[in-house]
């Protein structure tokens, strides 16, 4: 594949996308309606879909970027690092996006935006401390790589949709644990309103993982190869393999990273640094990235 051909299967893949999260928080929002009988649901649910949809797409990275704690940066605030992103930037033919320093002393990073003329870099002040330049090069690369692949903008809508579903779910459930809302058809309705209250309760239940496993399919592809093109860009494929040795050793979380953001880091911000041997099966399986040592043997791999 490519590179023409990823951006366009990007491109074609967020309309899908938006598409697809649309219909799920349209379904949940019918399903609720049936089982609490209020049709308001219903529309409530088609509005927040388009709301957020929107949202997603236009202002997902100020999202992302406020929840992260980063803080915008210019030219004087850290000529180092802004020097870095606009020598890559010009290697790569792309345009100088927002830079931004996350205050965390594990070593980060992402990029954020819908499109190269909307992106923006942010890094951990711990990854400015814990790397030297060739490392902190590779890493800037990889994430102008998912800038110049669009993939920051499958990644942003993402991250705003599955906080949406999961949040819709989570007040279905705890509202029927509660008892709110239960209408009389729970009791007198007849086997089709009992169907449809357990298809509502699978669903609610179902939802967020099912977004969550889209998520996961998303990340792991783009990350080998926002690796390959990074690795290609700074023509030293070593500085972005050390770079993410030392970033999967550290031994703390991100402190304000979570769930529904994690998957846009260049590692996985959740971890802290645990031993991808010492992982249980299920982290393994819903990691939001693959394997460190995968990636860094692919990019030594590069070198020879």
């Amino acid at each position: 594949m490519t590179l023409w051909t990823q951006v366009d299967t990007n491109k074609r893949r967020s309309g899908i996308l938006l598409f697809c999260f649309v219909l799920i928080v349209i379904g949940l929002g019918w399903l609720f309606s049936y089982v609490y009988n209020s049709p308001i649901i219903l529309v409530i649910a088609v509005v927040l879909a388009v709301v957020q949809s929107l949202v997603g797409y236009y202002s997902g990275d100020k999202i992302v970027l406020a929840t992260s704690g980063a803080k915008e940066i210019k030219k004087k605030d850290n000529p180092a690092l802004w020097n870095i992103v606009e020598n890559l930037c010009i290697t790569a033919g792309l345009p100088m996006p927002r830079v931004y320093i996350i205050p965390d002393n594990a070593p980060n990073a992402f990029a954020t935006g819908r499109d190269p003329e909307h992106a923006s870099v942010a890094v951990t002040s711990g990854a400015l401390q814990m790397l030297n330049k060739n490392e902190l090069q590779g890493v800037i690369a990889h994430e102008l790589s998912h800038v110049g692949n669009f993939d920051i903008r499958v990644m942003t809508i993402t991250a705003v949709l599955v906080s949406i579903i999961a949040i819709l779910s989570d007040i279905f459930l705890r509202s029927r644990i509660f008892g709110f809302g239960r209408r009389e058809r729970d009791d007198n309705g007849g086997q089709l309103g009992t169907i449809l209250l357990i298809v509502s309760l699978v669903a609610a239940i179902l939802a967020p993982i099912i977004a969550m496993l889209v998520q996961l399919a998303i990340s792991r592809k783009r990350e080998f190869l926002a690796d390959a093109d990074g690795a290609l860009l700074t023509r030293y494929p070593e500085g972005l393999a050390s770079a993410l040795e030392k970033i999967s050793s550290y031994g703390a979380p991100i402190e304000h990273a979570s769930s529904a953001t994690a998957h846009m880091y260049i590692a996985n911000p959740l971890s802290g640094g645990k031993a991808e041997d010492k992982q249980s099966f299920f982290s393994k399986i819903f990691s939001t990235h693959p394997p460190i040592s995968e990636r860094v043997k692919i990019l030594r791999g590069m070198s020879k």
